[in-house]
């Protein structure tokens, strides 16, 4: 939910945080603007506060909800930051907006992952923040990988780090139960459900799909057996 009618709030805190999570002197810093929604594309929204218009960098999961916003006033909790350019020979001021306090403390958690930069983050945020801060703090693997660039390596790394740190953030999950069932399933099963989303499923679809696979197979079978099964099981379901 876009948050609306609010007052426009500019802190002045005299640093900002550099992609390498260092901190840089700069005039001021934006905590939050206020303004018209005049366009959502790719990532990044366009506003226009007073005779300023801003750039705005989003995460992956508000867009869709921006995209239906374009017209109205809105309200961002921002990130302000300065970006690399030319191999660090110069730096220039980028905005992220949050539709909360909370959302931005998660996504500078997660910014705290050695790999795992701003732009990267923003494109792995295809889930609510509550969603993965579940799978964080259940260990899923599975739906982890499952987000864009996010391997499994950098879900172990993720989950290692920040397994103990998200629970505050897990409030309004919708998806925590099935998460958590998740982790029970073999080794084989859990591989194939992510393939599977891979491919494009839902994860609800994918797990179905693997489930009723592995009944057919068997559940000691490999991963490449049971998407093969569910694939020939996908008109059924």
């Amino acid at each position: 939910m876009i948050k609306r009618g609010l007052g426009s709030r500019f802190e002045n805190f005299g640093m900002v945080r550099l992609e390498n999570n260092a901190v840089a002197s700069i005039g001021f810093v934006i905590a939050a603007i206020e303004g018209e929604l005049l366009s959502v594309g790719g990532q990044s929204a366009l506003i226009r506060s007073g005779e300023v218009t801003y750039e705005v960098l989003i995460p992956a999961a508000d867009a869709p909800a921006l995209a239906g916003a374009i017209g109205s006033n809105v309200q961002f909790v921002t990130l302000h930051y300065l970006e690399s350019q030319g191999q660090g020979s110069s730096f220039w001021p980028r905005l992220i907006g949050f539709q909360s306090i909370s959302d931005r403390d998660f996504f500078e958690l997660l910014t705290s992952v050695k790999g795992i930069g701003n732009r990267k983050a923003l494109r792995a945020l295809q889930r609510s923040f509550a969603d993965i801060a579940a799978m964080i703090e259940q260990k899923d693997f599975g739906a982890l990988q499952s987000l864009p660039e996010i391997g499994r390596k950098t879900a172990e790394t993720i989950v290692v780090e920040l397994k103990d740190k998200v629970a505050r953030f897990t409030v309004g999950s919708t998806g925590s139960a099935r998460a958590g069932a998740a982790t029970k399933l073999s080794g084989a099963v859990a591989d194939a459900i992510v393939v599977l989303m891979q491919l494009g499923e839902p994860r609800a679809v994918a797990e179905r799909l693997a489930e009723r696979a592995a009944l057919v197979v068997g559940k000691s079978a490999a991963a490449e057996a049971i998407v093969s099964a569910a694939l020939q099981l996908k008109g059924q379901v």
